[in-house]
């Protein structure tokens, strides 16, 4: 059966900060990749039926993998929703992502649902890869400069 991974973290910036850093595709490739990754988009449609292709090459081993989707909600500062689907056909499905934001006293609650992770992705890597998302997430977005 396919995994599902739910996450939460409060981020110490704005709803509309952190919505930005998910809608920005150089600040996706800067963030979303997990430690010892890089990233590249190769097509980026932030509406709401537009599509996305990237990829995360392991810095080690240079070995890529690619996925891409598309964007169904797209609630400005709120929430985000979109598939996603793995180009390696050892890796079916769809998998569909909800990212969920609030205004709190000290910044953003992020809750990150993640259905239909395939089986042969292990729950704890998925939740190793977030967590490092997160933690790239948060040192981009949490500085305040207005220089």
């Amino acid at each position: 059966m396919p995994h599902t991974i739910r996450l939460h973290r409060v981020i110490k910036a704005s709803p509309d900060k952190v919505y930005r850093a998910f809608l920005d595709p150089d600040a996706q490739c800067k963030w979303l990749p997990p430690y010892g990754f890089t990233a590249k988009m190769h097509l980026f449609e932030p509406k709401v039926g537009g599509k996305f292709k990237m990829s995360f090459t392991n810095f080690t081993t240079q070995e890529t993998h690619s996925f891409g989707g598309a964007f169904l909600e797209l609630e400005p500062g709120k929430r985000i929703c979109y598939t996603d689907v793995f180009d390696d056909p050892n890796l079916p499905g769809e998998l569909t992502v909800t990212i969920g934001l609030t205004a709190v006293v000290c910044g953003t609650d992020v809750r990150i649902v993640q259905e239909g992770v395939p089986e042969v992705i292990p729950e704890a890597a998925c939740y190793v890869g977030w967590q490092e998302s997160l933690a790239q997430l948060a040192l981009l977005v949490e500085p305040d400069l207005r220089q």
